[in-house]
């Protein structure tokens, strides 16, 4: 499999990855690293940028990057993330999965496949209740995690060909599942004939990631970055997902990564489309997210966001005030580079990941620490990155409150709580 170091250089297109039509570009955040790729210094010199624009597509609706990094160089051998790293989204994958047992794969010797199965945080479930289960990990070392639990895993992407050759093997999948993940894909039309190709005929397609309709709602611009490819909405997934002779036959809002939508697809005709899927279009039309000026609204917000939070840092250095980064996350990359944030406004990020920890933040090098750095001592302010997880960290961190530490939140504004 190509290494990082092989992958071409980033492409730009102005051509709709799904459809073909025209993208009318409304936001650009500038150049920007790879939101993973957390360095050494000896990494500094040969560090690779692209230009992070977003458009939307004026045919099929759907909202994307305008530029693809090659997925190489994103989903490689040292990947950093873990999903089972939170105990919030450990709870949720388990409740996913059990809802499979109990629907999809409550039948004779079921089948389910997963498309980016990380650490295998979802499919270990289904290993226990006895089921045929293969994970799609590009990724080695979290592969390797998922396996050393017993879960059987592909290291490989997803895509028409090794969809073909699982089908050859394994037979035809009662379940498809990705999480986090079918956003990150570009070649979205080989993804959707490997998912025609595997699924069986009364088998359905669900995946879950970050919706559109918050992302715009919330003005979590950070929500964008070289991973997340795609932006979805109910309306785009139907219009994309129907090319291929599937239907998009329920929709559920869900709260985790700070709001996102669980797509379920069927072949056309198996199953009758909730009522949820037009209520939830309809919403969307109501909001205006197929609209070019809500999307350039969304960008103005964006910009006040980033000279809010400036100034604020700005003031707070000029006042003594230490401030400290919580969470080294992909979507900090995003706001630390279009925001211009590095060791002048930030003395260090903490974080769980021990991958992370004693290397330097994506594009402003920005020292990344364990936790434990967080409270020796305490900081006068905390900027947290990782807002979706909040409520968790809230709880985990009372001390820091307890000791007069303030929290630094953008989304949905600049706040200080």
């Amino acid at each position: 499999m190509p290494t990082a170091d092989s992958a071409p250089p980033a492409s730009t297109t102005t051509t709709c990855q799904v459809c073909d039509g025209s993208v009318e570009e409304f936001l650009d955040l500038g150049r920007q690293p790879l939101s993973d790729a957390f360095l050494t210094e000896r990494d500094v010199p040969e560090e690779f940028f692209y230009r992070l624009a977003v458009g939307v597509c004026h045919s099929c609706t759907m909202v994307q990057l305008v530029e693809q990094v090659p997925r190489e160089r994103m989903f490689h051998e040292d990947y950093p993330y873990y999903s089972s790293g939170s105990s919030v989204m450990r709870a949720h994958f388990e409740e996913t999965a059990r809802g499979f047992l109990a629907t999809a794969l409550a039948k004779p010797d079921p089948f389910m496949v997963e498309i980016g199965s990380n650490d295998g945080v979802l499919l270990k479930t289904i290993r226990a209740a006895g089921v045929r289960h293969l994970g799609f990990e590009p990724s080695g070392k979290v592969a390797a995690a998922a396996m050393e639990h017993g879960v059987r895993v592909l290291n490989e992407f997803f895509d028409a060909g090794t969809a073909a050759r699982v089908r050859a093997d394994d037979g035809p999948a009662d379940a498809i599942f990705a999480a986090n993940t079918i956003c990150h894909i570009p070649y979205m039309r080989s993804i959707l004939e490997g998912v025609d190709t595997l699924l069986a005929p009364d088998g359905v397609f669900v995946f879950e990631d970050p919706y559109l309709g918050d992302i715009v709602a919330k003005t979590s611009f950070d929500q964008i970055y070289d991973e997340h490819f795609f932006f979805f909405t109910a309306r785009s997934v139907r219009a994309m997902v129907a090319r291929f002779g599937l239907e998009l036959v329920d929709v559920e809002r869900i709260p985790v990564h700070g709001g996102e939508v669980r797509y379920t697809i069927a072949r056309a005709g198996a199953r009758t489309p909730s009522d949820a899927v037009a209520e939830l279009i309809a919403a969307e039309e109501a909001q205006g997210l197929a609209d070019p000026a809500t999307l350039r609204r969304f960008a103005d917000a964006t910009a006040r966001i980033r000279d809010d939070l400036r100034a604020l840092l700005q003031r707070l250095r000029d006042e003594g005030h230490e401030v400290v980064g919580y969470g080294a996350t992909a979507k900090s990359a995003t706001v630390t580079n279009f925001c211009g944030i590095g060791t002048d406004l930030v003395s260090f990020v903490c974080d769980t990941t021990p991958a992370k920890q004693g290397r330097l933040t994506p594009g402003t090098h920005i020292p990344v620490r364990p936790a434990a750095a967080f409270a020796d001592p305490y900081p006068a302010y905390a900027l947290l990155f990782a807002w979706n997880h909040a409520d968790e960290i809230m709880a985990k961190e009372q001390g820091f409150r307890e000791a007069g530490g303030k929290w630094i939140r953008y989304v949905p504004h600049v706040h200080v709580s």
